[in-house]
């Protein structure tokens, strides 16, 4: 038997999002995922609750040292002692989440974590409140009033961290997360006098779109990025549409922007983050979010289209 390989050179739209899945497809791949044999191995961003399991030898070491402690040593001193293994413990399971969410704008180290908790204590408290109307920001209105979005369907995802920011559920297929980044690629380059890709300026990791001639003053002009790990983006948007973007369910503002007046916090404003797609209606729904983050930026609409021409 002999196999012979034909190439056939066409010129048919073919859309650079057909591996991702509709609505119906998707559950109908979950249905069948259920029943599958193999092993596939995915990513999990997962945040662990504080735990501790003592087994028989531990707990008698503990009662041996909690009766010593009490013989020997000031009262004070064993109440500090008590007191602070619960605390040391809670740090160091913090500590690991705060390493389990992936690589991001902040290194993993504990100068890093020192920093994020620093940062916590001024972070918005109040994600889904949109920013107020600023009657000077140029351009004047956003563009996704002309055609609303729809509502996202299900509840918001579990969104944990600041820096790096993720979302621990609801992550979408890879096929969704590899199609969108096509589409960004493809939408760079039919728009290359206007528009690069590159690493991300924020989070020094994950694919980012820039504009060449930024209006408002990002990280270099960075439009968005896309996360790696959880397949959700950080745009910068007019205060116009991130309200629509929330208002509709598909995302929240970043914990930075809240206002500090000690000092200025990392990312704008307007940084917003969208939940990574799930469903190929739902990649067409981030793309217009990424096209609005794009007018922001630079303050031109360019269209975003979710085909393109095959070789």
């Amino acid at each position: 038997m002999s196999i012979s390989f034909t190439h056939t050179k066409t010129s048919t739209p073919v859309s650079t999002i057909e591996a991702c899945p509709s609505h119906h497809q998707q559950q109908q791949q979950q249905q069948q995922q259920q029943h599958a044999e193999s092993v596939t191995i995915t990513w999990t961003i997962r945040q662990d609750p504080l735990t501790v399991t003592l087994h028989g030898p531990a707990i008698f070491a503990l009662a041996v040292a909690l009766i010593l402690s009490v013989h020997f040593l000031p009262p004070v001193v064993v109440a500090v002692l008590v007191g602070a293994v619960p605390v040391l413990l809670a740090i160091h399971n913090d500590f690991l989440n705060y390493l389990k969410l992936g690589p991001g704008g902040t290194p993993p180290t504990v100068a890093g974590y020192l920093r994020i908790n620093w940062y916590k204590l001024w972070a918005l408290r109040t994600p889904f409140e949109p920013l107020k109307t600023d009657p000077h920001v140029e351009p004047a209105a956003g563009i996704l009033h002309r055609t609303p979005l729809p509502f996202r369907c299900g509840p918001h995802p579990t969104v944990v961290g600041i820096a790096p920011q993720r979302q621990t559920d609801q992550f979408g297929s890879r096929a969704c997360y590899l199609a969108l980044r096509r589409v960004l690629s493809t939408h760079a380059t039919k728009h290359a006098s206007d528009l690069g890709v590159g690493t991300s300026c924020f989070e020094k990791h994950g694919l980012g779109l820039f504009a060449r001639f930024p209006v408002n003053n990002t990280c270099q002009g960075e439009i968005c990025h896309v996360h790696d790990s959880d397949h959700s983006l950080h745009l910068n948007l007019h205060p116009d549409d991130a309200r629509e973007v929330l208002a509709k369910g598909w995302g929240q503002r970043h914990p930075l922007t809240a206002r500090c007046a000690l000092f200025r916090m990392p990312v704008p404003r307007n940084f917003t983050m969208v939940y990574a797609p799930r469903t190929v209606d739902e990649l067409h729904i981030v793309c217009r979010i990424v096209q609005a983050a794009g007018w922001w930026v630079m303050a031109k609409d360019l269209e975003m289209d979710v085909t393109e021409k095959g070789d």
